[in-house]
């Protein structure tokens, strides 16, 4: 199994701040592009192994954005290149998720599946919306805080389809694959059984997390229930192929950056040299700069 290592540049907690990814070689890679999506026994890029023959069997990469109770809204740059973890900016400033009580911060550990993409120009069946032009999220609701960046590989257990200002944004809820609990949770109905009040909880955050900004609260489609297993692999599945077609210039990219360093039949692969010269010319990792005292602010609704 391929494991990967970080390369931090700039000050964490400034606009500058960025991780980048890498082999356990070094060599340096994107996490959007060039990161499987599919856990396979011998890590194919792009394609699942045959063995895997079954849904329940499958397993998927999921790239850690945002460590659990932790409140800084990272993500990963894809528009930059080599597409390294930032923090996202809004109007000049730093975005952190407010404390909606009872909720500390995410409440999983967050972040995305590689190589998919929800496409801005495809209006889903179900939705009726587009695409956020962003990889498909991931809500892993195991136990272990992990942290950012750090590549795990978790079972799908369902799907919630939140519509956030107009836009189709799914949310995977997944377990990590190697978490006491996994080999007991398969499906929503699991996590009801297992973990009561947890998929409440799940939309009660995707609901009011950007009201103390003050926006109103999201909406979902099908009412906000979750989708089982089967829909939300059938979703990853979609999104897989609209990634597919744009990093083969087959879809409109927009802003998107494709520069990979490993995708077959990918117009936008880059050398080594040029990814090592990408990251290097980042600035040097520094120290930390404070964070305001108002990021640990209560907000009751």
């Amino acid at each position: 199994m391929t494991h990967y290592q970080t390369e931090e540049r700039g000050r964490p907690n400034s606009t500058d701040y960025r991780i980048y990814f890498k082999t356990s070689d070094g060599k340096y890679i994107s996490p959007f592009h060039d990161i499987p999506l599919y856990v396979t026994d011998e890590q194919e890029n792009e394609i699942p192994s045959k063995k895997l023959k079954t849904d329940d069997q499958l397993l998927f990469n999921m790239v850690v954005e945002v460590p659990r109770w932790s409140n800084a809204k990272m993500e990963i740059a894809t528009k930059e290149d080599l597409n390294p973890i930032k923090q996202d900016v809004k109007k000049g400033k730093l975005r952190y998720v407010a404390n909606v009580f009872p909720h500390r911060g995410y409440i999983w550990n967050y972040g995305a599946l590689p190589q998919t993409w929800e496409d801005p120009n495809h209006t889903d069946k179900d939705t009726k919306c587009g695409g956020d032009n962003d990889p498909i999220d991931v809500c892993d609701i195991g136990s272990k805080v992990c942290s950012r960046g750090e590549v795990i590989q978790v079972k799908v257990l369902g799907v919630l389809a939140m519509i956030d200002e107009g836009e189709t944004d799914w949310k995977i809820i997944a377990i990590n694959a190697e978490d006491p609990d996994a080999p007991e949770l398969n499906s929503i109905s699991d996590v009801r059984k297992k973990k009561p009040g947890h998929l409440e909880a799940t939309v009660d955050w995707f609901k009011k997390y950007k009201v103390p900004d003050g926006k109103p609260e999201n909406k979902f489609a099908f009412n906000g229930q979750f989708k089982d297993k089967d829909f939300a692999v059938q979703v990853i599945r979609s999104t897989h192929d609209h990634w597919r077609a744009l990093v083969q210039k087959q879809a409109e990219a927009g802003e998107i950056n494709c520069l990979n360093a490993s995708v077959c039949d990918s117009a936008f692969k880059c050398s080594q040299e040029e990814a090592s010269a990408i990251v290097q010319s980042a600035p040097s990792c520094g120290e930390a700069l404070s964070v305001s005292a108002e990021v640990d602010k209560w907000h009751f609704l």
